[in-house]
């Protein structure tokens, strides 16, 4: 089967552009739930409009419900599910487990794909989404071929992956830059792109560290299809329909034709939207400096000399036909005259006319007969194949023949255009749970054992988070402090691909042998691979948890508690039903994006491949206000980036009893064990805001 080709829409003139284009499905969003809310997106008459287009041409529709939604949202929600499943949506993406929850209550028939906004990098997170009822998987666009065939081998839901578009130097779903700095959050769907912003790392010029090239995998199409990929994905609900139509044509000849695109289709692509050109470095495993660019005015101007020419793909007229089917024509002497026509999807319609009359001149051949019914023209079928039973010396009129092609045609067409028939279920948000009243515990987070004091040790956190790495690399410290009844939970990285896994899992059992017992769960795709080795598992922010349905779905993963997201206001958090234990980050420096590219190499200050020259320093990127956000360095060379300030919320301890929360986690990043020290005096007496701090999301919210 060969791969389906999908494309982007931000409006009904997208639609067209894509479909003419060739593309196999088109993506596009409306409402308020999908992640380019600034695209015009589709709504009202015009929206039931594009599902009816498609499904005449055969192209299969894919509507973005993919950003985090809260508990008094999830009611708008149920009512929009509703009426796509009505219109005949082939298929839902989708970023928050509360979502898909519902979408399987309320539309058991409808499809449902996990968005790239789930982060999912690996097979256990491809297991994840099958158990949560997803039949489809986007995955992040930093894997390398090498992880791409891995997972694609022994998935059982169909795999995508994008191949043409914009590139994010964050993985998809795990960066809140843009809600830390202006509210706007990359999660709800309106990300201000801060990562095109010019930064300096400290004494060196402003420049460009988190702007990437886009993406272009038009090289690399037949690797693709070797590996097993579904579905290639072309980024652009944002763009013009010009550039859709001129992508999506390239791409789709390209693999027609089992070829790469030529010279001149590849400049094409870049004079058409690119930043300093394209790169392939995450798929071919070559990162660094090379990705990395931005665009100029100059690049405009090509694009606009470009536009005419893709116009022309979806303005033309009339409409190329498109859609292949056979008709069955019969003729005999004194019955009516039958015409059938069918098409691959299994679809028919079927009509008659007059019974045929005796030739007195001349006879109606087969060729005049096959000449009539192949006239299409002005609709969207091509007559494929023609199965003609002319009884000899019979006379059918060109009139009669031609009239009942047009009414067969007309009579598939709108079989074509009825939505499937689907199921409607219940759903019901439950009563509301409130598992833990009180004063919430205290968990500790660090990055290292060096950040250790005896004050702070005896200070009898709940739990103390470390990193799994540093477990490992001290467990003799460990077990000793165990034994005199502290807690510790091991944090895996957020990100780790199924190539680096072995290591992990061997990690993981020399902890639980030491009697670790807690296990923080990063990513989904954790899940499924630690099942066997016994943990008490703790849902970390990378999960995104904003509602009471993610809430349940943890819980029916295994989950015995949860961190929620950090973009909620703590009216949000209020609203909802914890029926786990559940605890909020409270201080510290926020993690606003873990990156593939190691930032701290780009720069080139005392970097090294290895991790040796960087392993415990801080670097830090300047905005043009001034502001230092730090990067850390993680397994692998890959980087996180935390916010200039910190959050502070031990003046504000009165407002977070009466959340229903089990722990406040305090998040120790740069800090020295001195500077702890202060800090947990003051969440325990209730300590002034400092100057330089933030109260982070949770009293403004994000948009």
């Amino acid at each position: 089967m060969p791969m389906e080709l999908m494309s982007p829409a931000g409006s009904m003139e997208g639609i067209l552009a894509a479909v003419r284009g060739g593309a196999d499905a088109v993506y596009f969003g409306t409402g308020d739930f999908n992640a380019r809310r600034n695209a015009k997106n589709l709504e009202g008459e015009e929206l039931a409009e594009a599902f009816r287009y498609c499904r005449l041409r055969g192209v299969r529709t894919y509507v973005t419900m993919n950003t985090l939604v809260t508990d008094r949202e999830l009611s708008r929600a149920k009512e929009l599910v509703l009426r796509l499943s009505e219109l005949g949506a082939d298929a839902l993406i989708v970023q928050d487990l509360g979502m898909a929850r519902l979408i399987r209550s309320v539309a058991p028939d409808l499809p449902i794909h996990a968005s790239t906004q789930m982060t999912v990098h690996n097979l256990g997170g491809v297991l994840a989404a099958e158990k949560l009822g997803f039949s489809r998987v986007v995955l992040s666009r930093e894997l390398p071929l090498k992880e791409i065939e891995f997972i694609c081998a022994r998935s059982p839901v169909e795999i995508e992956v994008f191949v043409h578009g914009a590139l994010c130097m964050c993985y998809s779903g795990q960066c809140y830059l843009s809600a830390a700095i202006g509210g706007r959050s990359g999660n709800r769907g309106l990300c201000a792109q801060p990562c095109r912003m010019s930064y300096s790392f400290r004494g060196a010029s402003p420049g460009h560290p988190l702007s990437l090239k886009d993406l272009s995998l038009a090289r690399h199409l037949e690797e693709l299809e070797q590996a097993g990929v579904h579905t290639l994905k072309i980024e652009g609900r944002m763009k013009r329909p010009e550039y859709t139509a001129l992508v999506t044509n390239v791409y789709k000849r390209a693999l027609l034709e089992k070829r790469e695109p030529t010279g001149e289709e590849l400049e094409q692509l870049r004079a058409v939207f690119s930043r300093d050109g394209f790169t392939d470095g995450y798929f071919t495993g070559k990162r660094g400096g090379g990705m990395f660019g931005t665009r100029s005015e100059d690049s405009g101007r090509e694009a606009r000399a470009l536009y005419k020419q893709a116009q022309a793909i979806y303005q033309s007229q009339p409409e190329p036909p498109s859609v292949p089917v056979e008709l069955h024509f019969s003729a005999r002497s004194g019955q009516e005259m039958t015409l059938a026509v069918t098409d691959r999807d299994g679809n028919r319609y079927e009509t008659a006319g007059l019974p045929p009359e005796p030739a007195i001149s001349r006879a109606t051949t087969e060729e005049e007969v096959a000449s009539a019914l192949s006239k299409t023209g002005g609709t969207v079928f091509r007559a494929e194949k023609l199965h003609i039973r002319l009884e000899p010396g019979l006379r059918a009129s060109s009139a009669a023949v031609n009239a009942m092609r047009r009414q067969c045609l007309e009579g598939l067409a709108l079989v074509r255009r009825r939505p499937p028939q689907r199921r409607t279920g219940d759903w019901q948000p439950g009563l509301k749970r409130l598992p833990y009243q009180g004063e919430p515990g205290r968990i500790y987070s660090f990055r290292s054992v060096d950040q250790f004091s005896g004050p702070i040790l005896s200070s009898r956190p709940d739990m103390i988070w470390l990193p799994l790495g540093e477990l490992t690399a001290h467990l003799p410290m460990i077990r000793a402090l165990m034994e005199k009844g502290l807690r510790f939970t091991a944090v895996p990285d957020r990100i780790i691909f199924d190539s680096q896994w072995p290591r992990v899992l061997e990690q993981l059992r020399q902890v639980r042998e030491a009697g670790v017992r807690d296990l923080a769960v990063t990513n989904l795709g954790q899940i499924p691979l630690v099942d066997k080795l016994d943990f008490t598992l703790h849902g970390d922010f990378g999960l995104n948890i904003m509602n009471s349905q993610s809430v349940k779905e943890l819980r029916k993963l295994g989950l015995q508690s949860c961190t929620l997201s950090f973009e909620m206001n703590l009216a949000q958090i209020r609203d909802m039903s914890l029926g786990l234990d559940s605890q909020i980050l409270a201080y510290g420096r926020l993690p606003l994006m873990v990156t593939e590219n190691c930032i701290t190499r780009r720069h080139g200050d005392g970097c090294s491949r290895d991790g040796k020259a960087c392993a415990g320093s801080t670097n830090a990127i300047v905005d043009k206000t001034g502001r230092a956000f730090p990067v850390l360095r993680e397994e692998h060379c890959r980087s996180t980036l935390y916010n200039a300030e910190k959050l502070w919320l031990a003046d504000k301890l009165d407002d977070l009893e009466d959340l229903g929360l089990r722990w406040l986690r305090l998040n120790f990043t740069t800090e020295n064990s001195k500077e702890i020290e202060a800090v947990i005096r003051a969440y325990r007496t209730g300590g002034a805001m400092p100057d330089r701090a933030t109260r982070g999301l949770y009293y403004r919210g994000v948009q």
